[in-house]
């Protein structure tokens, strides 16, 4: 499929699912469905410019694909996060999964592998390497997405009610620790394979849009970790989310800056 007709195809499908959102669901469904479309646009253009076209498939279809799998399998068979139902808060669904959650697990995870990357090697992809290196990408960027989750499931549980958890006494704020050890295995399995499909290296600097686009990342974080402060509860969640999401956006940040100023190309 050439660039045009996939992007037309994208953009089909992005404006039938807000149409469908608009008519059979109310506005905060909508609104739910609009954000999460425009995060993931953010990330694949993110993702073309700098890993290439090639790889941004891979990865697009990695993270919807091993995304619904292990939300179908959790909300039908407990497995991975524990037993739950989602309600209709996000929009429609495909099985019993929202559509709008496998493209988030798709931006998620191209989030946390740019940030691991600027953190752990002052750009926004792993260098070449062995398995050490694809290892540590993978664990820094499943522990970037993870820390988003400690503050974003609760909210998402009591606030939004997007979902309905079976067991609600667990030991995080009434969650179960075991939802944080699916996100970990979920998003190692979709950046494991992309990593190995795709091998990105990661684009110069030498252009602003590719710095942008290294930038895209960031920010959508930052905001996540801004979001959760403002409106999650309670305010210990507030205070967590602080560290645990402003720690290594401050260090990606940091390194960002040192590799957008180097102008040199990636290695």
């Amino acid at each position: 499929m050439s660039g045009t007709a996939e992007k037309t195809v994208l953009a089909g499908g992005a404006i039938a699912l807000i149409l469908w959102t608009g008519v059979a669901y109310p506005p905060l469904s909508l609104a739910l469905v609009v954000a999460s479309l425009v995060q993931a646009g953010a990330c694949l253009w993110s993702c073309r410019v700098l890993f290439g076209p090639r790889a941004a498939a891979i990865f697009l279809g990695l993270g919807c694909t091993l995304g619904w799998f292990a939300e179908q399998m959790g909300s039908t068979h407990g497995w991975f996060f524990g037993s739950y139902t989602y309600t209709d808060v996000l929009g429609p669904r495909l099985g019993s999964v929202p559509i709008v959650i496998p493209l988030m697990w798709f931006g998620i995870c191209h989030i946390g592998l740019v940030l691991a990357s600027l953190a752990l090697w002052r750009q926004p992809a792993p260098p070449a390497g062995g398995w050490k290196t694809l290892a540590l990408g993978v664990l820094g960027a499943a522990l970037i997405v993870t820390a988003f989750d400690l503050g974003a499931d609760p909210y998402f549980v009591y606030v939004l009610k997007a979902w309905i958890m079976q067991e609600k006494d667990g030991d995080w704020f009434g969650e179960t620790v075991r939802g944080f050890e699916g996100w970990m295995i979920v998003s190692s399995v979709i950046l494991t394979l992309f990593l190995a499909m795709a091998r990105p290296r990661g684009a110069s600097p030498g252009t602003a849009t590719a710095r942008h686009a290294a930038l895209v990342p960031l920010l959508l974080y930052v905001f996540m970790m801004l979001f959760q402060v403002a409106f999650t509860q309670p305010v210990a969640l507030k205070i967590i989310a602080i560290f645990a999401m402003g720690i290594p956006a401050l260090i990606a940040a940091v390194a960002w800056t040192q590799w957008a100023g180097s102008r040199e190309p990636a290695k």
